[in-house]
């Protein structure tokens, strides 16, 4: 029998990678659901003839684009699935889904799975990048999405989860200028959660930050009680040393190197200069820190 497990996609103009994500569900899916920010290009179009339940919803964040599929989509299964676009399933990992999901015992509410990160078409293996493992699947009804404006995880809030052995792929096929960009807009978003974590600017929802086996938990207890603490401008400086040459991201090649000083240093750097803007700004106009980022970066907080 197969598995009663519903997929959630978000999209905006992904006709490059939405037809790769949805034939690597076929096997295992019951329902996927589409929620589009009004794609302009044929994203809905490629979905629909996929057999994709497409629903339009304006954009405020991913956090909360996501909680509103989770409110609104007529899910009908016992357990949801969360995927990016730009990701796809192994069939590895298609099948460990369709063998072990329902001899999984009552008290079990989450799925971690292990993702491969891709960076022009190479396999970041090394710098800590591998395996980054996620709840990605869990039983509906008993997890919700963290109300952050970045770095945003499922949250349980009953049960245990358990890991699965095999992969989902990352793999964004547009070209660097793309990446720049959106990188860009996640480095204001990440901005937005660090100077939220020191002037308490809005409510959140968040796992909880500690140091036991989960290694999505040992992460934020490290940015929470450790990056934070460290010197604006500083902090990215000794990130991008510890994982390109403590964590062996040197071993990922020039691809490697491309990959790891922009997302390790470059975009670390950029938060950094946000937050110091931010916080200038708001010395300079006499404005608290929650005017300047909605009236000067036009986010709605």
């Amino acid at each position: 029998m197969s598995p009663e497990i519903t997929v959630i996609i978000l999209t905006k103009n992904e006709n490059l990678h939405i037809e790769r994500c949805i034939r690597s569900l076929k096997t295992f899916a019951r329902d996927v659901f589409i929620i589009d920010c009004y794609s302009t290009d044929n994203t809905i179009q490629i979905a629909s003839a996929l057999g994709a339940h497409v629903y339009q919803n304006p954009w405020i964040n991913y956090a909360a684009q996501f909680q509103w599929a989770l409110d609104n989509c007529p899910i009908k299964t016992e357990w949801v699935m969360r995927m990016d676009c730009d990701e796809y399933v192994t069939p590895e990992l298609a099948m460990e889904i369709n063998t072990k999901l329902e001899t999984l015992s009552s008290d079990i509410s989450g799925i971690i799975v292990n993702r491969q990160v891709h960076f022009m078409g190479k396999w970041i293996r090394f710098g800590g990048y591998y395996p980054v493992k996620l709840l990605r699947i869990w039983r509906h009804g008993k997890g919700s999405i963290e109300a952050r404006w970045m770095d945003e995880h499922i949250v349980l809030h009953e049960g245990v989860s358990v890991e699965f052995k095999n992969d989902i792929v990352d793999d964004n096929l547009n070209n660097l200028t793309w990446w720049t960009e959106k990188h860009n807009n996640y480095a204001t978003r990440e901005a937005i959660d660090l100077l939220n974590k020191q002037y308490n600017l809005f409510k959140e929802e968040s796992i909880q930050a500690s140091l036991n086996k989960q290694q999505d938990t040992r992460i934020r207890w490290f940015k929470t009680h450790i990056y934070v603490k460290i010197p604006l401008f500083v902090r990215p400086f000794f990130y991008f040393v510890y994982r390109y040459f403590f964590l062996l991201g040197f071993l990922d090649g020039k691809k490697g190197l491309i990959w790891h000083f922009l997302q390790g240093f470059w975009y670390r750097f950029l938060v950094d200069a946000k937050v110091y803007q931010i916080k200038y700004l708001a010395h300079k106009n006499k404005k608290n820190i929650k005017e300047v980022i909605i009236k000067d970066f036009g986010m709605k907080i």
